[in-house]
């Protein structure tokens, strides 16, 4: 992949591995330690077995940070509630390929109300399942362990459909296209996946697990960047 055409390593902390007590506080220690972006997981104890946080939630920390806020929908009909995120402050927003609506339609929605919108993929979910709609997607996400719960290991079974994603976005021009991981991302993984052609990196635990915030920020960064080398 020639220079110009790599798309940028951007960190993203999970606010699910955060301190729910202090929310306001944790958010704002990440934006101060170089976090890129606040990933948001909303769940609805249907799509996956747990129950997170709805839109109130994220139009509390919206004052309190400048970063954009990336909306993850593990929902089974996120067109019902995507705009009520948007209102509240997100800035992106994705959702599954799997989930009971019409893709292609809330991806139009959502740009339409002027954010950035992207699809997600469970493990067992092939590569192929997104590709029909990569050049109106922001955003691809691929699920590296199986959406619901936070703290899972990785699954580097899911390195091919990185990789295939990537290869497809090159071949239809859009090589700056944004792949997101979210799983088990931590200093032992975050090579492979950006090797295998992420650069939108979420981390939970590897980052609010961290005693130095500022410090494992960047070393997640720095170890990014140096497989890119």
């Amino acid at each position: 992949m020639r220079e110009e055409q790599r798309p940028v390593i951007r960190i993203a902390p999970s606010i699910l591995a955060s301190d729910f007590s202090a929310l306001g506080q944790e958010c704002r220690a990440m934006e101060q330690a170089g976090a890129d972006m606040l990933h948001v997981d909303v769940m609805d104890g249907h799509f996956v077995p747990n129950l997170t946080l709805g839109p109130g939630v994220v139009r509390c920390i919206r004052p309190h940070v400048r970063l954009p806020l990336d909306v993850h929908l593990m929902l089974t009909s996120p067109e019902r509630y995507a705009a009520a995120f948007v209102q509240a402050g997100a800035d992106t927003v994705t959702y599954h390929v799997e989930a009971e609506t019409d893709a292609a339609a809330l991806l139009r929605d959502l740009h339409a109300l002027g954010v950035r919108a992207g699809l997600v993929l469970r493990p067992a979910t092939p590569a192929e399942a997104v590709f029909p709609l990569l050049a109106e997607a922001d955003v691809v996400m691929v699920m590296t362990v199986e959406p619901g719960f936070g703290g899972q290991k990785f699954m580097p079974a899911m390195l091919p459909k990185i990789a295939a994603i990537r290869a497809e976005a090159q071949r239809i021009g859009r090589p700056a296209l944004d792949i997101e991981v979210d799983g088990g991302i931590d200093l032992s993984t975050v090579e492979d996946v950006v090797r295998a052609g992420a650069n939108l990196l979420v981390a939970g635990s590897a980052l609010f697990g961290a005693g130095d915030y500022a410090a494992a920020v960047r070393s997640l960064r720095e170890r990014a960047q140096a497989a890119l080398s």
